[in-house]
């Protein structure tokens, strides 16, 4: 044979082996190819997209040309990648890439938050499956160019698996195939209460709530829940979580300090570091590079520069609150947590990937441009301090709805767009494009921010604005591709239904619960209780009330605990005068949002206290006047917020009546209360009344038990307990530790660290690392 024949035999059998490389498998609704030596492929048949072969290797070919691109190329760099897809979009693709959709429940409601329809109709009058795309969802994704969304509850984790995939395969045919960034709120919590953690609720390992993990004082254990919450999420199609919040709980009345790590800035940034550190990390053969792979899940931090210090405790999710202020001078502190914490982690993704900024005005602390607007407007507080004195390179997203119209009174539910209300939607848009955003929470249509690019080149120029939008497609694109989702966004629903809420998952969350739970008072050791001793518990009354999304829950009167589990601990009994002893399940008082439209209605300004006590309060310790004021669109007369003077009572103030009609009842029994704890709260009350307190941060039922009848409490106090509603009206929103806080007849002071165990006051290696500074 001739040497030049021999050689082309050679060169084809050898091109023949190198083909044999990979390997593919077809499954229910999408193909695994495996490359030998190098990544897994996953696409669906039906996309339309095809498999090239090069050096012997399988890659997608996202944009159907026929040819190997950089971006698709999975052996090159994710920036290398980034940039290359950037460069290919066009602008309305990348105006897609900016948003982040609106709250998406599967399936999609029929009605309310989370709805949406199949072919038209509620997916109770349909023929949808309850993982089908929604019509909704298909419009954003194919008009909108959106690959960014936002999901809440989920029927189950085999449903999420198959909604993944159906998502999945549609934009995989869409352009250049890229592939959507599934993102949740907190949803590990036990409770699903609010706008924020609409995920939560069951089907999932437990955890107590972020303040709750704060009172562990142990971010070696955050660190566990982040890896396993991160394996949770990733079997749910979730690479983006909308979390942790590391703002400062400096300010007790605010009503989202529960989803803080306390008030503490140096124990924040620790539990937030660990936090982050176990989401983004993936190890082993999980890893691809720099410590991103396929079971990291990028963080989106928030709320840049910190959101806590609002004003009279009232929050920006409404106009009432839209202002933070800083009586202490303490801007720079409420930074601490994401400076020293989330933009200085341990582990080798470096730094959060992502940030939010809170909606709140950070009033008069803009010191170049003299704005007050809020944060995501800023274009001192995102480009000025984020991106240009502390060195952010990654995401930064809007929170949810900022460029909306307001509502028309300040308790409507609406856009946020603080300090810019008189501009118009693209308006507001541009504004945020030119302080340095990268992304718009809660926007599903894709027209205002292409008008906004138009806007952009009226003043700079196509190129200035082009290369602007490039910038932050590649920070959009550089999370996409660290979590392996350009290759393989697919699913096994199998694989996802053991994998969500496996046992040994449940089992270290509620682990973290019961080292969660505080214990305040053990009046001559009544703790812990014998079992099978008889209880008494008697029922709450529930006000009627709204929730966050504006459903009535009617006044009901029932046990306040599940009394079957009980009955596994103790005999129940309805009498006291048989009880060996009496347990109270209260709620922290519901002191209200800071804002009433009767008083308004009624010629008042309609702001008032938010109070942390039961009983009826007013406020004769307010300031005069308020620090911030003004709101051109709801009532500019309004320049004064202050409540000095005015009163409130909470919600639940028949708590505390149940408290003490049950000293009563049990004469020189013991009492003992279970508070279900949001924050900061009054003990004066009760306190001297009782003989047993504990205090759970969003908990289950059977932690409590367990602790009750042995298991050791070892929960510490991540914020302070005041001693009166004074203390809390004098001290700065801003400030940490500057309270004066309850001393309890047993000569215990409710400060934050404090907690008992069966020996007494903790004092241990935590309560040194963490005293107050």
């Amino acid at each position: 044979m001739k040497p030049t024949i021999l050689f082309v035999v050679l060169a084809f059998f050898a091109s023949n082996v190198l083909s044999q490389q990979w390997t593919e498998v077809k499954k229910e609704n999408f193909s695994l190819i495996t490359n030998k030596g190098g990544r897994i492929l996953g696409y669906s048949p039906n996309s339309g997209i095809r498999i090239l072969s090069k050096d012997g290797y399988a890659f997608k070919d996202l944009n159907r040309n026929g040819k190997l691109d950089i971006y698709e190329d999975w052996r090159n760099s994710f920036e290398a990648r980034a940039k290359d897809l950037a460069s290919k979009m066009t602008i309305e693709q990348i105006a897609g890439l900016m948003l982040y959709s609106g709250h998406q429940s599967i399936p999609a409601r029929s009605r309310g938050f989370g709805s949406g329809t199949y072919n038209g109709k509620p997916i109770s009058e349909s023929d949808a499956k309850a993982y089908d795309l929604s019509d909704q969802q298909k419009q954003f994704l194919s008009k909108d160019n959106l690959r960014h969304v936002l999901i809440t509850s989920v029927e189950s984790p085999e449903v999420a698996a198959r909604w993944n995939n159906n998502l999945q395969a549609m934009v995989e045919g869409l352009a250049l195939g890229i592939p959507a960034n599934t993102s949740s709120d907190p949803r590990h919590n036990a409770i699903a209460s609010t706008e924020y953690n609409a995920g939560a609720g069951g089907k999932i390992s437990m955890w107590p709530e972020a303040l709750g993990l704060a009172a562990t004082f142990d971010p070696h254990l955050v660190l566990q829940f982040g890896k396993i919450a991160a394996r949770e999420y990733r079997a749910l199609g979730i690479t983006t979580a909308l979390s942790p919040q590391i703002d400062l709980g400096t300010e007790p009345r605010w009503n989202r300090i529960k989803g803080t790590f306390g008030e503490d800035p140096y124990l924040s940034a620790d539990m937030g570091r660990a936090y982050i550190d176990g989401f983004q990390t993936s190890e082993g053969l999980d890893e691809l590079k720099d410590g991103w792979g396929f079971t990291s899940v990028n963080a989106m931090v928030k709320h840049w520069p910190s959101g806590g210090p609002e004003e009279g405790g009232r929050d920006a999710h409404f106009a009432y609150g839209k202002f933070a202020v800083y009586p202490g001078n303490n801007f720079e502190l409420q930074m601490i947590p994401f400076l020293q914490g989330a933009f200085k982690l341990s582990g080798k993704t470096k730094m959060a990937s992502a940030v939010m900024p809170y909606y709140t005005i950070s009033f008069d602390q803009d010191k170049k441009y003299g704005e007050n607007v809020g944060n995501g407007f800023s274009k001192y507080i995102i480009t000025d301090l984020l991106r240009n004195k502390y060195g952010y390179e990654g995401v930064v997203c809007t929170d949810w709805l900022i460029t909306g119209d307001e509502g028309k009174t300040p308790d409507v539910f609406a856009g946020k767009s603080w300090g810019v209300e008189r501009e118009n939607i693209a308006q507001r848009h541009y504004k945020v494009l030119m302080a340095g955003v990268d992304q718009f929470g809660g926007n599903n249509a894709s027209a205002p921010i292409t008008e906004a690019y138009q806007m952009g080149v009226k003043e700079h120029g196509e190129s200035f604005m082009r290369k602007r939008f490039e910038l932050s497609a590649v920070r959009l694109l550089m999370n996409i591709f660290r979590t392996g989702i350009f290759e393989n966004p697919y699913l096994d629903p199998e694989t996802s239904k053991v994998t969500v809420g496996k046992a040994e998952y449940v089992t270290a969350g509620y682990q973290a619960q019961l080292k969660s739970i505080v214990m305040l008072k053990n009046k001559q050791n009544v703790l812990p209780l014998q079992k099978k001793k008889t209880v008494y518990i008697p029922k709450r009354l529930s006000p009627a009330m709204r929730d966050w999304f504006g459903n009535l829950t009617p006044e009901k009167l029932d046990y306040p605990v599940n009394m079957d589990l009980v009955r596994k601990y103790f005999n129940v009994t309805e009498d006291p005068a048989v009880a060996d002893f009496a347990l109270v399940f209260v709620k922290s008082p519901m002191g209200g949002v800071g804002y009433e439209k009767d008083d308004r209605e009624k010629g008042g300004s309609g702001y008032v206290p938010i109070s942390l006590q039961y009983s009826p309060y007013t406020a004769v310790n307010a300031r005069e006047k308020s620090i911030a004021a003004g709101d051109p669109v709801v009532d500019p007369s309004i320049t004064d917020r202050t409540y000095k003077g005015k009163s409130f009572t909470a919600l639940n103030n028949a708590e505390l009546k149940t408290i003490l009609d049950t000293r009563t009842a049990m004469a020189d029994k013991p009492v003992i209360v279970s508070v279900e704890a949001s924050g900061p709260m009054i003990f004066s009350e009760f306190e001297s009344k009782v003989d047993g307190i504990l205090l759970g941060f969003g908990v289950q039922d059977q932690a409590i038990l367990d602790i009750l009848t042995g298991v050791e409490p070892s929960g510490l106090l991540p914020v302070q307990m005041p001693a009166d509603m004074k203390t809390v009206e004098e001290q700065f929103e801003d400030t940490p530790h500057d309270m004066n806080c309850h001393v309890d007849t047993q000569g215990n002071k409710y400060d934050f660290g404090f907690g008992l165990n069966w020996k007494g006051k903790i004092k241990d290696n935590r309560t040194e690392k963490y005293r107050k500074r």
